[in-house]
């Protein structure tokens, strides 16, 4: 499995993800970040979530070779809908979850990433919506979480990257280390920090900050993904997809 978690006796529960060469994910490594998020809701042990990732980087996006291999849609809806499922159960998630991210984070990345209550990064992490050049429309609402607005436009508009100094400068990251392994040290440091709160307490703030928040996560997705299901059916983002792998990449691999 791509997805393995650690509960340490402090509760708090590591999720490492790792599926070389790139932590692309498939279908099931979405639906298994999803079942460990939302069985929390459950498990009183466990107190606060760190997510991070084995390799050269956090995430290089969705499985679009897996999209691209399965007949018909298949492919794109099981992976839309596996990352709204999966970015939906951190913003849902019933403790904290701290993203602990390095080297670079693509698509779904950015999704997962963008519902983190906390991120703890690593410096020269490069953050990518290549939503347009595979033919998607998804990962605006998400991303409000990392950017402001109009940054978001120019970001998702021209799929250039954004460096984590930036997400820093705006307080959408939290800190930013050197090293993966010291990004990594921070991060369980917070973690340790929460975990030793009063647990009841920390939960009812999760979901009281959601509520402030006041975004609908699930309506809006909803909304971003008919337009990315249109194009599918018109054939736009299939050919899209398929140049996106055809093409050489620079900095992070088979991402979607």
């Amino acid at each position: 499995m791509s997805i393995t978690e650690t509960v340490d006796a402090d509760g708090v529960a590591e999720l490492v993800v790792d599926h070389p060469p790139a932590n692309a994910y498939t279908i099931g490594d979405l639906a298994r970040l999803t079942e460990l998020l939302c069985s929390y809701e459950h498990r009183e042990e466990v107190r606060v979530v760190m997510l991070r990732a084995e390799g050269n980087g956090f995430c290089a996006g969705g499985d679009l070779k897996e999209v691209q291999s399965l007949p018909g849609f298949g492919g794109i809806l099981g992976q839309a809908r596996g990352s709204q499922d999966s970015s939906l159960a951190i913003a849902e998630c019933a403790v904290p979850v701290i993203g602990c991210i390095h080297g670079y984070c693509v698509g779904v990345g950015v999704l997962l990433a963008g519902t983190c209550d906390v991120l703890i990064g690593c410096a020269a992490t490069k953050f990518v919506l290549a939503e347009l050049d595979n033919g998607a429309t998804t990962g605006g609402v998400q991303a409000l979480g990392l950017l402001p607005e109009k940054r978001i436009r120019t970001a998702m508009f021209t799929c250039e990257p954004v460096d984590i100094s930036e997400l820093y400068a705006y307080g959408s990251v939290y800190h930013v280390e050197p090293t993966v392994a010291a990004t990594v040290d921070r991060a369980r440091e917070i973690a340790a920090t929460i975990a030793k709160k009063t647990p009841r307490v920390v939960r009812a703030l999760k979901r009281s900050l959601n509520n402030t928040a006041a975004r609908d996560l699930r309506t809006l997705y909803r909304q971003e993904l008919s337009y990315t299901f249109e194009l599918n059916m018109l054939g736009d983002a299939s050919a899209a997809r398929q140049t996106f792998l055809d093409r050489t990449r620079a900095g992070y691999l088979d991402g979607d």
